[in-house]
């Protein structure tokens, strides 16, 4: 029998950490002692949430199934249970292939893996009632535990994808659009707020589809208009927005609201019309030109974060040329790349050949973000001497370190002040920050007077 303390490994993105928050809090309420800290393991007992969405985050999962795999093998780990996006895509070939690996369990089989622990427990007694209380997939916010530092949260306010882009495979793993019911949400921004959350990261796979399947109808704008009334909420910041049939709506709370923060989150993909098209991302070069520059007119020094891709089958030199003057003209703050991957069972791996070869597609990538990185630096360099509003995340060196509502966790840039400029800051606390200085990325400033 095992010993009551397991160790919950997060791979990919943010819903995947959403998942495992809530996972972990079922597992404490089932008298569990739960750490989420890869680094620090100390249980006998791991979890690995896995993701399975382009080939580097597949690579990355399988790879820490096979490091924990050793493990098992020495017999450090008395289980080890994997699940998540990877193993609810890969099942079968993965039971097969990885032995040490105890049990496997798709991607919201939490009753599953309740089920398991309770029966290999060394104090049955402590066990939960019945696991079969947890719907698969549902959200379970009130004993969530937050992995973040305590003064941010991530609240996925949806799941799975009804737009079929041709190399996308989250709607093979995640299945079509659900959105939670507003009031399930409110609740739970609520009930985080109490706890001392002050910054919200609202995500979903299509946050801008939010509500069509429950209320028939884009209601986005009237989730977040809600959201922002609740007491104690200060940021709220949007992630995974789509360009077509953009809510535009949206904006209008953005405007009014001062606690959204003036960012978006939305990939474009590309802006060549052969890509496009071939993407299946029903939207062309000149509605996208047309559409940036409106989000730019409707909300004024907004920041646009954006996803584009290269490499796609049929992705010509002119088509990439076009997509290096878009980003020259559009001028993103934030933006970020990845070269195509062919997926199995996508649109893409079933009607084209991947043509473009990986030594091209790497090129293309690495001119692509040096050009972005020139645009970075002149982004930051154009706040210095501005006073901005900025969260303190943690203590690092001679350093505090925070970010404005331009910035989001993890993959945004960052504000250094120095510790010995403001010993009275503390973790989670808001500041007035004068810009003293900037580099390609981070800004460095002083508490303004």
């Amino acid at each position: 029998m095992m010993d009551r303390t397991v160790d919950v490994i997060t791979m990919g993105c943010s819903k995947n950490l959403v998942d495992s928050e809530n996972l972990m809090g079922l597992l404490a309420a089932d008298g569990w002692r739960v750490t989420h800290d890869p680094e620090r393991l100390c249980g006998r007992v791991c979890v690995i949430n896995t993701c399975g969405f382009i080939a580097d985050a597949k690579e990355e999962s399988i790879n820490m199934i096979l490091e924990q795999g050793v493990r098992r093998k020495r017999g450090e780990l008395d289980m080890l249970i994997v699940m998540g996006c990877l193993s609810e895509r890969y099942l079968a070939d993965l039971e097969t292939e990885i032995p040490e690996v105890d049990a496997w369990f798709g991607k919201w089989d939490w009753p599953g893996v309740r089920k398991l622990l309770a029966e290999n427990s060394c104090d049955k007694s402590d066990s939960a009632a019945d696991p079969q209380d947890v719907p698969s997939g549902g959200q379970i916010t009130a004993g969530r535990i937050l992995t973040t530092p305590s003064h941010y949260a991530y609240i996925k306010i949806s799941e799975g994808c009804d737009r079929r882009c041709s190399y996308c495979a989250i709607p093979i793993i995640t299945g079509p659009h659900r959105s939670r019911p507003k009031e399930d949400i409110i609740d739970e921004v609520r009930t985080l707020a109490k706890r001392g959350v002050r910054e919200f990261q609202v995500i979903a796979q299509e946050l801008t589809y939010y509500g069509v399947d429950l209320y028939k109808r884009r209601a986005i704008a009237e989730l977040i208009d809600e959201m922002s009334q609740v007491d104690g909420v200060e940021w709220i910041r949007l992630h995974y927005a789509y360009p077509t049939d953009f809510p535009w709506e949206l904006l209008d709370v953005m405007k009014r609201r001062s606690n959204i923060c003036r960012y978006l989150d939305i990939a474009l993909q590309h802006i060549a019309d052969p890509v496009l098209s071939a993407m299946r991302r029903h939207i062309t070069k000149e509605e996208t030109y047309a559409f940036v520059e409106r989000l730019r007119q409707e909300v004024p020094g907004i920041h646009i974060r954006t996803t584009l891709m290269v490499g796609h089958p049929g992705e010509t030199e002119e088509a990439f040329a076009e997509l290096m003057d878009f980003v020259r003209w559009a001028r993103f703050e934030r933006m970020g790349a990845f070269a195509y991957s062919e997926e199995e069972g996508t649109y893409s791996a079933k009607n084209y050949r991947d043509d473009i070869s990986e030594e091209v597609k790497q090129l293309r990538l690495s001119r692509l973000m040096r050009l972005q990185q020139r645009i970075s630096a002149e982004v930051q360099d154009a706040k210095v001497g501005q006073v901005m509003k900025v969260i303190i995340d943690r203590s690092e060196g001679d350093y505090w370190v925070g970010r404005t509502e331009f910035d989001s966790p993890e993959v945004d840039p960052e504000v250094l002040i120095k510790r010995s400029d403001a010993p009275h800051l503390a973790v989670g606390s808001f500041c007035q920050v004068h810009i003293e200085s900037a580099d390609d990325f981070d800004l460095y400033g002083k508490i303004d007077q």
